[in-house]
């Protein structure tokens, strides 16, 4: 039985539900959910609700005999169309997920249930997971379906493919009863698809035609993924947002993704920020902006390592955009001058707002920029030898894909989905555990989730195990750290804390020269040339933050501020 105060806080929570239009919710109420005793309450309010439309159990923590008695209560509703089930199952095995997801959808497909929107993000089901609601995705239930969300769920490669299957299966059964599934809004963020799972959906997008808006952003797709991607998006006309921020698009995805956008007339935001489209993506994204896209309203190509040439054919693109509200071209590292002269053409058009903060991306020093170059290299500011850049590229892009295919050998990837039988049969007591990270693995495929996992001694461990004597083993030490950088406390207080114990293990040796660790820094970013051909960094967002970072400590020279700020603010 309950505890006394569990009862009473339960009563509260449930005297503060909101009803109202159809809709029952117990949002952010923070129950906990175990046995069919802790959900009698809540079943009592789903079984007295006639007409309930929606249902919300965002953020409280549902189990399977909980799921089950709720099940039970959703049989008898027929008329429930939206199913708002977003962080429930906080704190849960992931072995509990799926038999939980098995009986809450057995039940509306029992209920005879015509879903317009399922919203199961922020579920951290994994592969699993899927498995759980694919029979609910391939019923007469979702035949209805407009909307499906499943933002940060880790899905994977896997979830993906299964997710594509059941949806592909729901519009060739709904298009036999003479109403093809219509899906309006798709929503996949932060589920490590890759390229084989954004290939498998593409092919599902290109059989469903309806789409409106599609989110898939933060899921390390490359630029075979952008292409398939884009190609399913053209026979997507009523198409308005696509948001793929931070994948990797490169030359060669941003050229298909402009291609399409072509062919799209409803288009209103487009984000590919972060996505490494560099110059001539961005120069033919523009070309579409400036063909057509009459209704766009956002246009996001922020970090993109996009130089200053392609960025004015940017700006210049948007003139007649009377719509369009916002532009942004943050983080490119175009430097002041750019920066006043994308203002200025702006102000042409009078659209010099849509740029909102615009600012050059420096480090934050203020020191005299004239400074002695390098013997043996050159300044890279400009469009100049883009060939070479272009062979490069292809080269990085064929060093990825090698990458990702020795991840899969080391069978770093996650594990084949379990079958629905062995899911529910699954009586693990622990949750699954997650491959062992060390700090050579971190260092060859580096990545946020293997930082954290390195835990707390990560800094000293990598620390221990550089020899700071070596420039050339700092340089790419420091550079696999940083390019995991993000804008989230623990991911980036794990890079500074790291980079602080490499940089001045490194600075405080006797041994180290402080001059050539800049010059090999510097040629590793691509704003120095060297004689000898060396790969560059794809995007120089994480060592940008990590130097600013680095610059304001105490270890850092104060001598060689000047040398990065003549660089970097060039």
């Amino acid at each position: 039985k309950m505890a006394s105060e569990d009862i009473t806080k339960l009563a509260e929570s449930l005297a503060k539900t909101k009803v109202g239009g159809g809709q029952l919710s117990f949002k952010g109420q923070s129950l906990k959910l175990n046995t069919a005793a802790d959900a009698e309450e809540v079943i009592k309010q789903i079984e007295e609700f006639d007409g309930l439309e929606a249902l919300r159990l965002e953020g409280n923590t549902v189990g399977v005999e909980a799921a089950k008695v709720i099940a039970k209560a959703l049989e008898k509703k027929s008329e429930l169309k939206r199913c708002h089930w977003s962080d429930m199952f906080t704190g849960r095995l992931r072995s509990e997920i799926p038999p939980a997801l098995i009986s809450l959808g057995d039940a509306l497909i029992a209920a005879g249930a015509q879903l317009v929107e399922l919203d199961l993000s922020d579920n951290a089901f994994g592969p699993d997971g899927v498995r759980g609601f694919e029979a609910l995705l391939k019923s007469p239930a979702c035949y209805t379906l407009q909307e499906l969300k499943l933002n940060n769920c880790g899905m994977g490669i896997g979830g993906g493919k299964i997710l594509a299957a059941a949806l592909k299966e729901c519009h060739r059964k709904s298009s036999a009863q003479g109403k093809p599934l219509a899906l309006k809004i798709f929503v996949a963020g932060r589920n490590r698809l890759e390229n084989d799972g954004a290939t498998a959906l593409a092919e599902a997008f290109g059989i469903i035609g309806t789409l409106e808006e599609v989110h898939m952003p933060q899921n390390g797709i490359n630029h075979p993924g952008i292409t398939a991607l884009a190609q399913a998006f053209a026979i997507n006309p009523l198409l308005k947002v696509i948001n793929l921020n931070d994948n990797t698009f490169t030359e060669k995805g941003a050229v298909a993704m402009a291609e399409t956008l072509k062919a799209l007339r409803q288009i209103e935001v487009i984000n590919f920020g972060d996505c490494l489209v560099r110059s001539k993506g961005a120069v033919a994204i523009a070309d579409a902006v400036k063909e057509g896209l009459h209704k766009l309203k956002e246009l996001n190509l922020s970090f993109c390592e996009i130089k200053r040439d392609a960025a004015l054919t940017v700006a210049e693109a948007i003139e007649d955009k009377t719509e369009l509200e916002k532009l942004d071209l943050n983080g490119n590292c175009l430097g002041e001058e750019v920066c006043e002269q994308l203002h200025e053409i702006l102000e042409g058009f009078n659209m010099a707002s849509v740029l909102g903060s615009l600012r050059a991306l420096s480090l934050l020093v203020d020191v005299d920029l004239n400074v002695e170059h390098s013997q043996g290299c050159v300044l890279n500011f400009d469009d100049e030898g883009d060939e070479d850049d272009d062979e490069e590229e292809e080269d990085e892009e064929e060093e990825e894909e090698e990458e990702q295919q020795q991840l899969k050998e080391r069978g770093v990837e996650e594990q084949e989905s379990l079958t629905p039988k062995k899911i529910i049969d699954s009586q693990a007591s622990t949750p699954v555990p997650s491959p062992p990270v060390d700090v050579a693995t971190f260092l060859a495929f580096p990545s946020p989730e293997k930082l954290l996992r390195l835990g707390p001694k990560c800094s000293v461990l990598i620390a221990q195990q550089v020899d700071t004597s070596d420039v050339e083993k700092v340089v790419a030490t420091l550079l696999r750290i940083s390019s995991v950088f993000k804008d989230e406390a623990p991911v980036k207080t794990a890079v500074h804390e790291t980079t602080d114990a490499l940089m001045k293990k490194a600075f405080s040796s006797a041994t180290f020269n402080s001059d050539a660790f800049i010059t090999n820094l510097l040629v590793h970013m691509g704003l120095l040339k060297s004689e000898e051909k060396i790969k560059t960094v794809p995007s120089l967002y994480g060592i940008l933050m990590t130097l600013n970072h680095m610059v304001q400590q105490d270890y850092f020279p104060k001598s060689l501020a000047p040398v990065l700020s003549a660089f970097v603010t060039k």
